[in-house]
This record gives C-alpha cells, sequence and structure tokens, in this order.
C-alpha cells in the first residue's frame, strides 16, 4: 500500500510492542497460565506466530479450551500475571529520541491501545513519556477485543482528514484499523507479530523506529508548509 509522508500531520502510535519492549513479559504471563493447565507453552516465535486479535481468538490458537473454562477468567488472570511484570518492561531503544524528533518537527502525537485507559495512562507515566501525546486512547476493559471502536473516537477527536493521520504498529490489526478509518500506517516487526505476517498485509514494514523518525523529519510541516498547504487545497 502506498504511503505519502509530504501529507502526514499526526501520529498514532500502538502502544504494546511498538514503543514498550513486552512481547516477553506477555509470553511469561501466558506460559504461566499454560503451564498451570499443563498445556504446551510457547516461545518467542511461536508466541508471535499465534498472536492477534481478538486476543479470544489467539488463546484458542494458544491452546486453551474456552468449553473447559470460560474465557472472561482467562482474561482477568492474565492481566493481573501481567499488571505483575509489567514495570519491567522497558521502552525500546529509540522510542524518546523519536518522539522528541517528532514533536520538534511540529507533528501531533496520540496513542492508540488496546490496553485498559487507566492501565495505559499509569505506565505511560510510569515510562516517562505521557507529556509527548495531545491524546491516549485506550479500552473500556482487559478483554482486548480490538482498537476500532476506540480508533473511530480518536480519529473524530484528531480532526483532521484520514489521509493526514499515520498510524504506527505491530500487529495485522494496526493495519485493518487504519485501513478501516483510511489512515496510512507502517509497521515495525519488533513486537508481537513476526515481520512475515506483517508484510502480508502489502504495507510498508520498518527495520526500526529512528528510520521511521528520518522518514518523517524530511516531510514535516516545519520543513516543507507550502507543499502541504498546497496538497490540503487539491484535497
Amino acid at each position: 500500500m502506498n504511503l505519502n509522508p509530504s501529507l502526514i500531520k499526526a501520529v498514532v502510535w500502538d502502544w504494546n510492542g511498538t514503543l514498550l519492549d513486552d512481547v516477553h513479559t506477555c509470553v511469561e504471563s501466558i506460559n504461566m497460565m499454560l503451564r498451570q493447565r499443563q498445556l504446551h507453552e510457547l516461545d518467542y516465535d511461536s508466541y508471535r506466530s499465534v498472536f492477534g486479535f481478538p486476543v479470544k481468538d489467539y488463546y484458542e490458537r494458544a491452546g486453551f479450551d474456552f468449553s473447559i473454562e470460560p474465557f472472561d477468567g482467562m482474561a482477568i488472570e492474565f492481566i493481573d500475571l501481567y499488571r505483575e511484570r509489567l514495570p519491567f518492561s522497558l521502552l525500546f531503544d529509540e522510542v524518546e529520541p523519536t518522539l522528541k524528533i517528532l514533536k520538534k518537527q511540529g507533528y501531533r502525537q496520540f496513542i492508540l491501545s488496546a490496553m485498559e485507559q487507566q492501565m495505559l495512562e499509569t505506565s505511560l507515566t510510569d515510562k516517562g513519556i505521557f507529556s509527548y501525546f495531545d491524546l491516549v486512547a485506550g479500552t473500556t476493559d482487559h478483554y482486548a477485543n480490538g482498537k476500532d471502536l476506540v480508533a473511530k473516537r480518536l480519529s473524530g477527536k484528531i480532526g483532521l482528514p484520514a489521509h493526514h493521520i499515520l498510524l504506527i504498529g505491530d500487529t495485522v490489526h494496526d493495519h485493518e484499523v487504519a485501513a478501516e478509518l483510511g489512515w496510512q500506517c507502517v509497521l515495525i516487526p519488533n513486537g508481537h507479530q513476526d515481520e512475515g505476517r506483517l508484510r502480508s498485509t502489502g504495507r510498508i514494514v520498518y527495520g526500526s523506529l529512528s528510520q521511521i523518525a528520518a522518514m518523517l523529519d524530511g516531510y514535516s510541516e516545519s520543513n516543507h508548509p507550502a507543499i502541504i498547504n498546497i496538497l490540503d487545497i487539491l484535497l
């Protein structure tokens, strides 16, 4: 799918697996649940090959049987295990330099996450980057059904035409959300799904946040205000 950096005015970041390096935390948490039920555990690669949204489907692919035990209880159990380990999940190395560059260049920045809102805000605050974002949009529960409705509400609050918004994420679901709303999108293969699954979407896949920052830095409104204003008129 085409990417037009010259149009981008707002950047919507996914949180888990894009800015927050929490894959191993998720693997450890789900494996505790699998062990307790005497089910086969996941390693890093097998986890990234089965993870997806809605997470209920991912649980089934991981081996859980909802005819024996309901999903809702498992979801809460996972969140309790994950929450204990969350403080030990760090930001990816390039996160803060990238956020600083985009802020300096005048891009509006937002968070869109399947994490519950209060937990999301607390996590961003603990990591020291909350202030970079105009708005932080999470979900109302811990079931991680997806980000579609949250994204629609966020799009209205951003208040820009869809082609001016770039979503940066680490899953096929991020691509799907962007496609539904008409946002531009790029994907990062360092998170919860492997590069092959991401490339199957047809989106551009960048190997690092610094590459995305370099791409956006060359097309920021502060560098090319006339070009963007003309494109606004034409579109």
